[in-house]
């Protein structure tokens, strides 16, 4: 497994298109790799922009070329084009009980079976109707960090209490919710609504193999398009 950065340049039209789109970016990231999709296996990606800097953060199988994202969105003559590092020194020195920093990117959504009216009031479909659920995106603050901390336990990690330090960071534990956007794009004739927020926070291991499969499968739905990448740091 591999962790790579790119830095991208967005006063270069290359790299406003892979910044505004994630159907473009999900197409480079992909063509990083000759390998064919069995092959190749899941790849996560996510953009992350810290001041006037983008930098784009791929998690895959294989190790990647990016010259032809350095090429049309970087700076392919005045900066080293990307780094790519070994991701299994960090999965292999996870251990229950650790404390680390992390950021994710995720589609926070809950799933619903379609409705319809019944003397005027909503009634839900019966489990067995051929009606396919649908997603509703999470759209505050408060229902973000519960999706987070609903669903963290089953990804390996617990989040651990906030003190009260009144820097709003919620009440389900020490989370910050940033960079919360709509991603709107044509598929197929439809329009595709992706939901995103950015978590920052303190977690705690609880076990081991499902963060490793976290870390490297993703969190939560929407992977192709910049969503489920959780990145780990030390704790300063």
């Amino acid at each position: 497994m591999y962790l790579s950065r790119i830095q991208l340049n967005k006063a270069r039209r290359g790299g406003r298109k892979l910044l505004g789109s994630p159907q473009a970016m999900h197409a480079a990231v992909l063509s990083s790799f000759p390998q064919p999709d069995e092959v190749r296996g899941r790849v996560l990606w996510r953009v992350d922009t810290n001041g006037s800097q983008d930098w784009l953060y791929v998690v895959s199988g294989p190790q990647p070329d990016f010259a032809h994202i350095v090429e049309q969105a970087g700076w392919p003559t005045t900066q080293e084009g990307w780094t790519t590092r070994s991701y299994e020194p960090l999965l292999e020195r996870l251990a229950e009980g650790q404390t680390w920093a992390f950021r994710l990117t995720a589609n926070p959504v809950r799933t619903s079976r379609a409705t319809k009216i019944v003397d005027g009031l909503p009634r839900a479909q019966p489990d067995d109707a051929e009606v396919k659920p649908k997603r509703y995106a999470h759209v505050t603050v408060a229902q973000q960090i519960r999706w987070l901390a609903e669903r963290c336990q089953r990804w390996g990690f617990t989040i651990p209490e906030a003190e009260d330090t009144g820097d709003a960071r919620g009440p389900e534990g020490n989370i910050v919710v940033h960079s919360r956007r709509t991603d709107r794009f044509q598929r197929q004739g439809n329009t595709v609504t992706i939901s995103k927020a950015s978590f920052d926070g303190l977690l705690e291991v609880t076990n081991v193999d499902s963060l490793r499969k976290t870390l490297i499968d993703g969190a939560g739905p929407a992977k192709a398009y910049g969503c489920g990448l959780l990145t780990l740091a030390p704790v300063t």
